[in-house]
């Protein structure tokens, strides 16, 4: 298949990468860190897979859909959290970049699979 295939759901893991490395920046900044320790890990780690994503996507990797699947739980789990301070604008559009990924990614795999 293709990496055009995927394009949507390229642009949704950048996307994500982009805001989640932004929101780490901003927790690690706020004056009660210690509430934000969880949000900060979920940050690196969504992060970390969605740019593993885009890399297994633009290479047609034969786990794609492994790494996909997985990419989606990990957005929906830094979502979650990140939902929990959602007074903080940064956090807020984490949330809501996690939350297109995640869903960006199951969409992919139904339709590929």
């Amino acid at each position: 298949m293709s990496h055009e295939k995927f394009k949507s759901c390229i642009e949704a893991c950048f996307d994500c990468v982009t805001e989640c490395k932004h929101c780490e920046d901003a927790c690690l900044h706020e004056e009660n860190i210690k509430a934000q320790v969880r949000c900060i890990k979920l940050n690196s780690d969504c992060a970390d897979i969605c740019s593993l994503a885009v890399k297994t996507m633009s290479g047609n990797s034969e786990f794609v859909y492994q790494i996909c699947e997985l990419c989606a739980d990990i957005c929906d789990a830094c979502a979650q959290e990140c939902e929990k301070h959602s007074d903080m604008e940064h956090c807020k559009k984490c949330a809501e970049a996690c939350r297109r990924c995640a869903q960006e990614c199951r969409e992919m795999i139904k339709i590929s699979a």
